[in-house]
């Protein structure tokens, strides 16, 4: 049986055995805002997913990772679709997201409707990324 739920303390282990990017103050904050999710098969956390309000009014996915030898059976459609019912019950009507231009997630947004808006390039002396591409999706 899949369940999804907000993050919480209990989560810290999994949640950081995916998450490489997120500071111990902000894992706090998510649990505090509900501001992340962990989805669950049989009990067992298979994914997350956490977010902000880019604008301070448009929720932004920040983050939906799936452990690998889950990916590809509909569980990260299953959590960006619980997201996006989550936001639209809040009220939001626009959602945004984003993944750099040689990743393979970029190709899964597409298919869950959300439409190319751009995107933008870093390259500093200490920090070189790929593309980072950013998608919208209306959600009314």
């Amino acid at each position: 049986m899949i369940k999804i739920e907000y993050l919480s303390e209990k989560d810290r282990g999994f949640w950081f055995s995916l998450d490489k990017h997120l500071p111990e103050s902000e894992f706090l904050n998510k649990i505090r805002d509900k501001n992340a999710y962990v989805i669950f098969e049989d009990e067992v956390p298979v994914g997350i997913l956490r977010y902000n309000l880019f604008w301070d009014n448009t929720p932004f996915c920040n983050l939906i990772y799936i452990k690998d030898e889950f990916q590809r059976k509909g569980y990260g459609k299953i959590l960006m679709e619980h997201f996006e019912k989550e936001m639209r019950s809040k009220g939001y009507s626009m959602l945004m997201t984003s993944t750099q231009a040689n990743e393979e997630a970029q190709h899964v947004y597409r298919k869950l409707g959300y439409i190319d808006a751009g995107g933008f390039v870093i390259r500093t002396k200490n920090y070189t990324e790929p593309m980072e591409l950013i998608f919208i999706k209306e959600i009314e």
